[in-house]
């Protein structure tokens, strides 16, 4: 197991403690009922729907797994410091332009760009991390693009 310290926001903590809490019981519960009638329905080596419920166990435990290897090396951001960009800020950045973009900083999985939740160890969120509102920021995309900003607020 990965041993890397995972930052989450509280809300991304106790959103992955209740998938948790969700997957072990009530999903479980569900997946064992579904493998008691499938196996009902006889030889297991051409039951269809024995082998999909095995396959969506499979995929439960799997994640399982996973939430609770990010939660034993979860650390929950602090975000007290408003004066910096830290995980669980919103930011406010504007380029040279004055196009003015604003996202939040998440650990990293939490990241969703379509709801402009970014993760503090992309480009663009580790540049503007210990920031203060007014610094100047650049960053280059993966694309190589070098990108230039100036924060214009930050929020908890």
């Amino acid at each position: 197991m990965d041993t890397k310290e995972i930052i989450l926001t509280r809300e991304g903590f106790e959103q992955l403690e209740t998938e948790l809490a969700e997957r072990k019981g009530e999903r479980r519960d569900e997946i064992v009922e579904r493998l008691k009638e499938a196996r009902g329905f006889g030889d297991l080596s051409e039951n269809a729907e024995y082998d999909a419920a095995r396959e969506e166990q499979s995929r439960n435990e799997s994640r399982i797994n996973e939430i609770e290897q990010i939660l034993a090396v979860a650390r929950i951001a602090n975000a007290s410091d408003a004066m910096s960009v830290s995980i669980g800020s919103t930011v406010e950045i504007e380029d040279a332009r004055g196009k003015k973009t604003s996202f939040r900083i998440v650990g990293t999985t939490q990241t969703d760009s379509l709801n402009h939740l970014i993760s503090n160890e992309s480009p663009a969120g580790a540049a503007m991390i210990g920031h203060v509102v007014g610094d100047r920021v650049s960053f280059t995309t993966p694309a190589g693009r070098v990108c230039e900003y100036t924060i214009t607020n930050i929020e908890i």
